[in-house]
């Protein structure tokens, strides 16, 4: 014990990593809690599961990260819950003290409460998910190649990505290029067999984006052959049939969510008040709402403050947040109480729908296309851990966009 005030960061997330680098410049000790032992850049989770990176290219080790900073400490464990008055959170491997406490645990699928589909589609907030989407896909194409049964294999063959935000857009164009891969070498199969279907259960899909940037996306996946469904809500799946809301039925065996996200489970155990999605309520300075030594930021906290909506669940959200939080938590211990307010700074938003064609906006500024393209890969890219990553992701997505190739389309998983 170095007698230093003690922080404890739950998450290694955009928002936990920002928090600890900040913090290690500080002279106080940082132990920085998370299950895995790596850093996860998610928005590129949906390019392992199409087969454009490998795992190794969108996560990094934590450890890495403070090689230099010998004040920061890594504990590899699942949280499981907070003890406020004795400042304590409660792990599967044991209780881990703090003087202050910041959860940036991020955020979890949501199913909205439909346990079927829940069990059969497949989420992507984790590498495993997107894995199991990778093997899954391909398998299919490999079953429907021996399949003599035209039902049968037509259902192997319909792809179905519930979700019109940026994950189930870009998931929805990049299944659409993978399929034109695989017509080149599947030289038996009927490729009319083959469909792709985007589902939103609202009337517009990427709702941050202007009409215009929304309209264009919508027509640059049809013309890639993805079917898309407005206003659709999806009510039951039992791993064969999807059924929508009116009675409509989609005999499918591959259904990828990308409809919404709810706090993981492990928030309502933290002692605050949990909004409806399950993320814990903050005050305006990011304390939990009733604490004065817990903090919560990024996909995790509720903050509702001067928004008419809560904030959205993004990384620039999250790393917003962490300067601010530890500014005040710096301020605390410091024996200063005049905390800061949080102010969101929209930076804007951007999604690809496909090899070299993206839609962005920022104000009043617009952009589809090559260059909205370019525009996503630099700032991708800049958000990157580590220089190796950076080239070896550039490389890729250069050599992806001049030859389309996908050496990535290895099945892990046996299942002849």
């Amino acid at each position: 014990m170095t007698g230093k005030p003690k922080i404890v960061i739950v998450g290694g997330g955009f928002g936990g990593i920002k928090l600890a680098k900040l913090f290690a410049k500080e002279d106080v000790d940082i132990t920085l809690v998370d299950r895995h032992n790596f850093h996860l850049f998610q928005p590129l989770l949906y390019q392992v599961s199409t087969a454009i990176l490998s795992t190794d290219e969108i996560a990094y080790p934590i450890r890495t990260f403070f090689r230099s900073n010998k004040n920061v400490e890594f504990f590899m464990a699942k949280a499981q819950g907070v003890d406020q008055v004795r400042n304590v959170l409660l792990t599967n491997h044991g209780e881990v003290p703090y003087d202050y406490l910041i959860l940036a645990a991020g955020a979890t699928t949501n199913f909205f409460g439909m346990k079927t589909v829940e069990e059969h589609s497949y989420g992507m907030k984790t590498i495993q998910e997107a894995l199991h989407i990778r093997n899954h896909v391909l398998h299919m194409f490999e079953r429907a190649n021996k399949q003599t049964d035209p039902t049968l294999r037509k259902k192997m063959l319909t792809f179905v990505v519930v979700g019109g935000g940026p994950t189930g857009i870009e998931e929805a164009g990049a299944i659409s290029e993978l399929i034109g891969i695989q017509k080149k070498e599947f030289h038996n199969l009927d490729f009319n067999d083959v469909s792709i279907t985007l589902i939103e259960a609202t009337p517009n899909v990427l709702p941050m984006l202007p009409p215009e940037m929304r309209e264009e996306t919508v027509r640059v996946l049809r013309r890639k052959g993805v079917n898309v469904r407005l206003s659709t809500q999806v009510v039951d799946y039992d791993g064969e049939v999807l059924k929508l809301k009116g009675g409509e039925e989609i005999p499918t065996r591959t259904v990828i969510w990308a409809a919404g996200v709810k706090a993981v489970p492990f928030i309502a155990e933290c002692g605050g008040e949990v909004a409806r999605d399950g993320r814990i309520i903050v005050e305006e300075n990011l304390l939990v709402k009733g604490a004065k030594n817990v903090f919560a930021i990024g996909d995790c906290a509720f903050f509702l403050h001067g928004t008419e909506r809560p904030l959205p669940t993004v990384a620039p959200v999250a790393t917003q947040q962490a300067v601010v939080c530890v500014r005040n938590v710096m301020k605390l211990i410091n024996g200063q109480t005049d905390l800061e307010t949080f102010h969101y700074k929209d930076l804007g938003a951007m999604a690809t729908i496909g090899r070299g064609d993206a839609v962005m906006a920022k104000g009043s500024m617009k952009m589809s296309g090559f260059f909205a393209w370019c525009a996503w890969m630099i700032v991708h890219l800049m958000r990157l851990a580590g220089a190796h990553t950076n080239f070896t992701v550039a490389i890729k997505w250069t050599w992806n966009l001049i030859s389309g190739t996908r050496l990535g389309r290895i099945i892990t998983n046996i299942k002849v």
